[in-house]
């Protein structure tokens, strides 16, 4: 049942609560908030003494303007004394009575005493500044991580390294003052080689400010000379050659052209979209310890390869087919002839099939594509290539070129890497330098441009979807691209078109003394010293008439000649 309840009884509570008492002040060990000075590790002792000068600092600072009216007001009474000392020294000599005169030095000993508290204190101002910025130093140190830090000696031994290179230019510059043209003798025998790429920089100053370092009883020739054989000495060219180069590139991107020709371009490779990704065979390689990174944002095929602990032509993924060792220049005639699904692709000059490979990865193993060489020993290539990386719709043949429009006509694209001198893969092939001379030049343009003619003439206007033909070659002469592209948009209907590849530089409208058609900047060349691959040259024509009218084209004796 219960207590039973008394309504009419109100019992009040004596005293507070238990909830209502106050709690007491928390307690706190000693030491525990604030350390002795005992305790304090040398970093904290030297981070107090800083603060303690920043202090006194500010204080001199608050206290700076009423040490300069204390001292303002000291150099005025010192001046009203010196007024009254005059005045009464005058009234002395004018009666005759002899005074002493009173010495007023102590407030002027007092304003040197204010001149010298107001140097220290700026001079304590200062050493606290100095201080502070070094504490700030350390302490945004001491918060960064440890690659940040690598990154901040990293670009300190840059700056440095800047500067060290900016004196060496401006020590050379100096030393070109004096240089001196060298005799035949010197000319004849050489010290060595330092010597000798001392003279082609030397020269190569001279050249680039001729009207003030020149020698005023030589001529810009003989300069010129010079530096061809030198350069031909030092890089191992012959003289055909290193003129043609001479005459293409400026004095010192001549320079660096070279140079870039005697290194080996980095080792790539392309994966067969038809059998896997780029991305799991990237990560397929790295587990077997190969070094490797996308070639560019330019291609999403390719990758480089800086170093292997196994042959990459070796792998199990290479034996399956998963990727081929392709030149990165080799994916731009490709990447701009951009074939499609279920068309009809010529690639007149396949051999060994790497570009062939990569037109049937992008078309998807569908259409038909045509692979070519003149050459039967290396169709034995393509053939293995093919068979290797699982290409199924490609009929390789081996015919003329040049007969090909008379055999089968009808393509929807063409791709015609010509035959050329190699100029451009001197890394590859230094015999290059020495054993091309103006007689193979000739017989590689006359080559070239019965072959472009015959891929045109092969390709159909008509087609929906293409009409197109890639012109490209492994050379840097304009003797074999912009001549070639050039003698082909007088000869047939054809047009230039944007190659579609983002990077590279424009081809020559101009050249010495020849003028070629404008649509030529359209046309793309790379070079090894500025996009880091073989020297190429790619052109995209479009094919806008089947009719074929014989023009009579004028050429100039000297382009006949050369």
């Amino acid at each position: 049942m219960g207590r039973k309840a008394k309504y009419d009884e109100v019992v009040v509570p004596a005293g507070p609560g238990r909830k209502s008492k106050k709690q007491s002040d928390p307690t706190f060990p000693k030491g525990l908030i604030v350390k002795d000075a005992s305790s304090l590790s040398h970093r904290q002792k030297q981070r107090a003494k800083k603060r303690q000068l920043k202090s006194k600092a500010q204080k001199a600072k608050l206290n700076e303007p009423k040490k300069k009216k204390m001292k303002e007001s000291v150099i005025q009474a010192a001046k009203k004394d010196d007024n009254e000392t005059e005045s009464e020294e005058s009234e002395e000599v004018a009666s005759g009575d002899e005074h002493e005169v009173p010495e007023v030095q102590m407030p002027l000993a007092n304003a040197e005493d204010s001149d010298a508290s107001d140097s220290d204190a700026e001079s304590e101002d200062s050493d606290a500044k100095d201080d502070e910025t070094e504490d700030e130093d350390e302490e945004e140190e001491s918060n960064l991580l440890p690659i940040e830090k690598a990154n901040k000696k990293l670009k300190k031994k840059q700056e440095k390294e800047r500067k060290l290179a900016a004196e060496e230019m401006q020590e050379s510059i100096t030393h070109q003052d004096i240089f001196t043209f060298p005799t035949a003798e010197e000319l004849a025998n050489p010290v060595s080689l330092q010597d000798v790429q001392q003279r082609i920089r030397d020269v190569i100053i001279v050249l680039s400010d001729f009207k003030r370092l020149r020698d005023k009883d030589r001529a810009r020739k003989e300069y010129i000379d010079l530096l061809r054989t030198d350069l031909c000495m030092y890089f191992s060219y012959n003289d055909f050659l290193m003129e043609k180069l001479m005459q293409i590139f400026p004095m010192n991107e001549l320079l660096e052209y070279l140079e870039a020709s005697e290194v080996q371009r980095p080792m790539t490779i392309r994966t067969n979209s038809l059998k896997t990704r780029r991305r799991d065979l990237a990560q397929a390689l790295i587990n077997r310890g190969v070094n490797l990174d996308p070639i560019g944002k330019w291609t999403k095929v390719g990758l480089v390869v800086y170093s292997s602990q196994v042959p990459m032509g070796a792998t199990p993924e290479y034996l399956a087919g998963h990727y081929i060792l392709q030149g990165a220049s080799s994916f731009l005639p490709v990447i701009a002839l951009d074939p499609k699904e279920n068309e009809r692709v010529l690639d007149m000059c396949s051999a060994p099939g790497g570009k062939s490979s990569h037109i049937a990865a992008l078309m998807k193993n569908t259409g038909v594509l045509f692979s070519n060489d003149v050459n039967r020993d290396r169709i034995k290539a393509v053939i293995g290539n093919f068979h290797r990386l699982g290409i199924v719709n490609s009929v390789i043949c081996s015919y003329d070129g040049r007969k090909i429009p008379s055999i089968i006509k009808g393509f929807d694209r063409v791709l015609l890497d010509a035959p050329c001198t190699g100029t451009g893969v001197v890394a590859k092939d230094p015999g290059v330098k020495i054993n091309k001379d103006e007689l193979d030049v000739q017989r590689c343009c006359t080559l070239q441009r019965e072959l472009l003619l015959a891929a045109i003439d092969s390709v159909n206007a008509r087609s929906d979807t293409g009409g197109i033909i890639v012109y490209s070659t492994c050379s840097i002469l304009p003797e074999e691209n912009e001549w070639i592209v050039d003698y082909a948009l007088k000869k047939r209907d054809v047009k230039l078109v944007p190659t579609g590849l983002d990077f590279g530089e424009e081809g020559f409208t101009n050249y010495r003394h020849h003028r070629f058609h404008p649509t030529l900047k359209l046309t793309r060349r790379f070079y090894p010293h500025t996009h880091n691959m073989d020297g190429f040259f790619v052109a995209k024509l479009k094919k806008f008439s089947n009719m074929v009218v014989k023009r009579e084209i004028v050429e100039d004796d000297d382009a006949t000649s050369e």
